[in-house]
């Protein structure tokens, strides 16, 4: 039975309970030291003991979650141990079955009530100054003893737990903590998540803005999943999916720390099952055949072109445009994707040989000059491995030549190949015409890299998309062009809005050649802080496109400032403020950047900060690459140093061995209050939602609803 397992930190052992500095998270196994016996290794004290393997099974069908941990513990030791396994329950969940057999016997375990876990959870901090434990303050407990843990030998642990996850205007959370950085004293060797959704309503979209995973989203069935190994897992499991009887699955999530402060929100946009098929499209492909080109790079991209030619539609149109000095094209206009004419297009690619220079300037103009008045959605792909040498060569003047020429305004989906391409005319290109650029490395294999990339693309489904919040004002929204919507894909919005209040968003886009308007009633809240992940992602793509205009435009004082700006509140590594934190010591410490080669990170911080005026050149495309990937975050940015902490909305920093919150000033009024007094656990009581912070460190400094506190010892 596959598991997933819970609980960060309690244990009882010998009648007295042992906590770590951690955050609610997985089952722990805690071992006490063994009496009267002598081993080999020394055994300080109540430990916990390393996790084998933490796998997750979770399958939510209509709402209610059924999650089953598997967790197996190791003993190292050579000798048996006693141990005490337990965990805090999600309020709102049952235990549904506890699997451990010691010595054919099944262990049992038992649930206290939350109100008596927290007298307990109140208790340990109390006894072993400890403010690990706070963030369970409120939740419900689970534990069970374990004798015997055999000497070198393992312990399997499975529960599974069932709850009704929380619904609000057709979206569905499921959160699975996982934060165990500080939990097993060695690397998981294996972690594994993996979800299964089921729903009578359609399922528009799938969503983590946790981790990376696989989805797959059919009409009432999605799933994803996680896998990793030799690590510690440092944050929760979130997973959120989208339920709608439309056509086009449209929801909202949004945070804003109090009425009136800043609000921020995340757009899921999906078509689901807005047509059974995609929309017939106009593609050309464009291939570099110059001299630069010759041995595998040739070879492998008639390979990925014959792949692309042969995903097409049966009402698509194409054509195929090869260029070096000169420029040849398969047919004299767009043809229909018959299978002779496909079978033609694979002859004609391959008889491509690679010689002679690079005229991308006439290779576009003639591509684009193909469409014509075409009303369908128009792409062009395009591939090339090195800078312009013949015709026009200019960068700028290519760009202004193409904008001019692109009247049907057709998308145009770029692939530079090796380190010796002109990344600010691909880049640029790619986001005045709408497109993606993408780059393949030395050693990548270009087939499986444009394969890959076309299959995303190759079934448009929503196209030319606008939208409108009616009454609600939004701003900094990114992507600042909205992209076209391919079968299996799903639009992740990220943006700043101003009011309140329920509000119509209004849809338009392109089905089939028609224009399709949907509106969808939602509302914007005056204050919300479950989503506290969305500032910072947002943050992350903001400092991404200010990046880019620093790219392609020269540095600005007022950009600058704006990155270095966001990049302290929300705990973000940039060139910028890796270089400019590093000027004196005073700026050093006051960042929390201890503990690490100071020179060595302000040697990194300039590399990149100049690479970003590199056009062409390795450090030009990895440049590139870093900021792409910011401008499309979807999950939260993970802090550089391990002297800065991301909790919730706030980022803190290590100063002095105090944590320090990002918002802190100076000259703010700050109330003193000592760590374990009654104070203390009368704010939390006050305040359930500083318990997460109150659990970083004994020496904590907050600002927290508009007042400072100063927790000391």
């Amino acid at each position: 039975m596959k598991i997933k397992a819970f609980a960060y930190g309690t244990f009882l052992i010998s009648g007295l309970f042992f906590v770590l500095n951690t955050a609610f998270a997985d089952g722990m196994l805690i071992a006490e030291p063994p009496r009267d016996v002598i081993i080999e290794r020394p055994f300080p004290g109540p430990q916990p003991l390393p996790v084998k393997y933490h796998r997750v099974k979770i399958d939510i069908n209509n709402g209610v979650a059924t999650t089953s941990i598997d967790q197996v513990f190791k003993n190292d030791y050579d000798v048996d141990l006693e141990a005490t396994y337990m965990f805090p329950i999600p309020e709102e969940a049952a235990i549904k079955e506890f699997v451990l057999y010691m010595n054919g016997k099944r262990v049992s375990g038992e649930v206290l009530d939350k109100d008596k876990a927290r007298q307990i959870y109140e208790d340990i901090v109390r006894r072993m100054k400890d403010p690990g434990l706070l963030e369970y303050a409120g939740r419900n407990m689970f534990r069970a003893r374990v004798y015997p843990v055999p000497k070198h030998g393992e312990t399997r642990i499975e529960i599974v737990y069932q709850q009704t996850l929380n619904y609000d205007a057709g979206v569905y959370k499921y959160v699975y903590p996982l934060n165990t950085e500080k939990f097993s004293p060695k690397p998981l060797e294996e972690v594994t998540i993996s979800a299964k959704v089921a729903s009578k309503v359609p399922i528009k979209s799938i969503y983590s803005p946790s981790h990376e995973v696989d989805t797959k989203l059919e009409q009432f069935n999605a799933s994803c999943g996680f896998e990793a190994k030799n690590v510690r897992p440092d944050k929760d499991f979130v997973m959120y999916y989208t339920v709608s009887e439309k056509d086009v699955g449209l929801n909202l999530l949004a945070y804003r720390e109090k009425a009136g402060g800043e609000g921020y929100f995340l757009l899921l946009l999906s078509p689901g099952e807005l047509d059974t098929r995609a929309i017939d499209k106009d593609i050309i492909f464009v291939l570099d055949t110059s001299g630069s080109m010759d041995g595998a790079k040739i070879d492998q991209a008639k390979q990925a072109l014959r792949f692309c030619v042969n995903k097409l539609g049966e009402g698509d149109r194409f054509n195929i445009v090869s260029f070096a000095s000169g420029v040849n094209t398969f047919r004299d206009a767009l043809v229909d994707a018959t299978k002779d004419n496909i079978s033609s297009a694979s002859d004609f690619v391959g008889k491509f040989q690679a010689r002679g220079g690079t005229d991308i300037n006439s290779a576009l103009l003639t591509s684009l000059r193909m469409f014509g008045g075409s009303k369908r959605p128009r792409m062009v792909v395009f591939l090339t491995d090195g800078e312009p040498t013949v015709g026009t060569t200019n960068p700028n003047d290519i760009l202004k030549n193409v904008a001019d020429a692109n009247g049907v305004k057709a998308r145009i989906f770029i692939f530079g190949v090796g380190n010796d391409v002109n990344t600010h005319l691909l880049d640029k290109m790619a986001e005045v015409q709408r497109g993606v650029c993408e780059y393949v490395v030395p050693g990548e294999n270009i087939e499986v890299k444009v394969s890959s990339f076309y299959s995303k693309i190759s079934e448009p489904v929503l196209s030319d998309i606008k939208l409108d919040f009616g009454k609600i004002k939004v701003k900094d929204v990114y992507p600042v062009t909205l992209p076209d919507i391919f079968k299996g894909t799903q639009l992740v919005l990220f943006g700043r809005y101003e009011g309140d209040g329920a509000t119509a968003i209004t849809l338009t886009g392109n089905v089939n050649g028609s224009e399709k308007r949907m509106t969808f009633e939602d509302k914007f809240p005056a204050a919300s802080t479950e989503n506290d992940f969305i500032p910072r992602i947002w943050a992350t793509r903001k400092i991404g496109y200010l990046m880019s205009e620093i790219r392609f435009k020269g540095e600005n004082k007022e950009l600058v400032d704006e990155i270095v700006k966001l990049s302290k509140e929300h705990g973000i590594m940039t060139p910028y403020t890796s270089f400019l934190v590093l000027e004196n010591e005073k700026d050093y410490r006051s960042w929390g950047i201890r503990g690490v080669d100071a020179d060595s990170v302000k040697l990194e911080g300039m590399a990149w900060k100049n690479s970003m005026a590199r056009e062409v050149g390795a450090s030009a495309v990895s440049s590139s690459a870093n900021i792409y990937d910011m401008k499309e975050k979807k999950i939260a940015y993970r802090p550089a140093l391990d002297t800065i902490k991301h909790i919730g909305d706030k980022t803190f920093y290590l100063k002095d061995n105090v944590w320090v919150d990002a918002k802190y000033a100076e000259n703010l009024k700050t109330i003193e209050v000592k760590y374990l007094s009654g104070r203390y656990f009368e704010l939390l009581r006050q305040n359930p939602r500083a318990a997460k912070y109150f659990a970083i460190a004994k020496n904590v400094i907050i600002v927290l609803d508009g007042e400072c506190y100063k927790i000391t010892e």
